[in-house]
């Protein structure tokens, strides 16, 4: 086993740098549903929503930033194209989103989808004892388990 300079095992930081690459591109295509549909909202929850999706967007925008420095962390180089994006992302796009509950399912689904890729990689980090990235999967998956309760809460659903 070959260690890199923060002590982890090569091999395994380079497995986890392509999956944190594949929730990278996936949380861009989440951060600009998110810009959508900030934009695009329409109706009597306009202010709330606005305000709300501005702040879920801002928070995206920094859990990007964070994942992309993680990668780099790890030896690695953060996909950085739209092309990368959309061929790696399991998100769903959202495209012209005006109404309210379209836009809170959209999160919820997205949602949905980056918490299986985080589990995914919290596990293996956990396995390859790599608390850096341990630690921010799990951050993140606290955080968002939240979001999709008070979004579904929104739509009057239940986790």
């Amino acid at each position: 086993m070959t260690l890199n300079s923060i002590g982890l095992d090569e091999k395994n930081t380079k497995a986890l740098a392509e999956d944190l690459n594949v929730l990278l591109a996936n949380f861009q295509v989440y951060y600009q549903n998110l810009r959508g549909i900030h934009w695009n909202i329409k109706g009597k929850r306009f202010f709330d929503l606005h305000a709300k999706f501005e702040e879920l967007y801002t928070d995206a925008n920094l859990k990007v930033d964070e994942i992309a420095e993680r990668i780099l962390t790890l030896g690695s180089t953060p996909l950085h194209t739209f092309e990368d994006y959309t061929n790696s992302a399991k998100v769903p796009v959202g495209k012209n989103i005006s109404e309210d509950e379209k836009a809170v399912r959209l999160i919820v689904d997205s949602l949905t989808e980056l918490l299986k890729i985080e589990r995914d990689i919290l596990g293996k980090s956990d396995e390859f004892d790599d608390e850096g990235t341990n630690s921010m999967m799990s951050d993140f998956i606290t955080e968002q388990e939240k979001t999709v309760w008070m979004m579904k809460a929104f739509l009057g659903e239940t986790v």
